[in-house]
């Protein structure tokens, strides 16, 4: 794996001394957010959140304009377009990286003009035309794996053996994108925990995190914050979920998992924060 994940303006060190996960906060611009119930889909209170989550130690802030829970309609281009610029630019220079969340490839587009320092597609640059959109910019890149769409992913999702399957899709789209062009030091993968995915799939990808990381010798975005997956061990509402995202989290760090995609930016700063502490030697 090599030794830096180039991030736009930042670059992330893998490897050495000072090695450690990053905290992604997670910032909907959504009325229908599975988690917040949208309360941040206004600009004033999307950076007004945003600000807190720079205040509680945030490394990257995921700005998502478009709702991907299990059954969400698909967003209109324009839309899209309208939630999500504006909260790009007002964040653009607050000091963490900037990723939005989007399989756009418009979007996409429009956002490396604004200076984002990550793509992150829930549908692994598949689109016609998402690899031309990213290929000549200095963004991070993040591939993740969905089974199906949003709309249909959660309808009695099957596997032969789940983590093969991932990892084989996940290699293709590595492959395809460095066949572009595209610097494998910019691109991450995510498994995509609840996206086409029972309980006991997401939890096999959980416990295969290492093995993920070491057949694809890329860094590795971990990303279940608040989900389902959480919710079906604790039997917790999604308000009350931040406990069990961070055992999660931790989980997923401790097998090698390079950034965290959270909701709960303070707490999970805090846990890693000891985390790391106790296991220096």
């Amino acid at each position: 794996m090599h030794s830096t994940l180039q991030f736009g303006r930042f670059n992330y060190p893998l490897s050495g001394e000072h090695t450690r996960a990053r905290v992604m906060g997670i910032l909907n611009i959504t009325p229908d957010s599975f988690s917040d119930g949208g309360q941040h889909h206004t600009l004033e209170f999307a950076i007004s959140h945003a600000e807190e989550m720079i205040r509680d130690g945030v490394d990257i802030i995921d700005v998502g304009g478009e709702s991907s829970r299990p059954g969400a309609d698909p967003l209109p281009l324009e839309q899209e377009l309208q939630r999500v610029m504006p909260v790009l630019y007002a964040l653009r220079d607050q000091g963490p990286a900037i990723s939005v969340d989007t399989y756009k490839p418009q979007v996409m587009r429009e956002a490396i003009i604004a200076g984002v320092d990550m793509i992150n597609d829930i549908n692994g640059f598949r689109a016609p035309g998402a690899i031309e959109a990213v290929r000549d910019s200095d963004c991070a890149l993040c591939i993740m794996h969905m089974q199906k769409d949003p709309q249909q992913m959660q309808l009695a999702p099957q596997y032969g053996d789940v983590v093969a399957e991932v990892i084989a899709f996940l290699r293709e789209r590595i492959e395809a994108m460095t066949a572009a062009g595209i610097d494998p030091r910019r691109i991450c993968v995510d498994p995509g925990f609840g996206f086409g995915k029972t309980l006991e799939h997401n939890y096999v990808l959980l416990r295969s995190t290492a093995r993920i990381i070491a057949e694809l010798q890329m860094p590795l975005l971990a990303g279940l914050s608040r989900k389902s997956m959480v919710g079906g061990v604790t039997g917790k509402p999604v308000e009350q979920r931040m406990a069990g995202s961070l055992g999660g989290a931790l989980a997923a760090v401790a097998q090698g998992a390079a950034i965290v995609r959270v909701h709960d930016v303070a707490e999970t700063v805090d846990a890693l924060k000891v985390w790391q502490a106790g296991i220096n030697r």
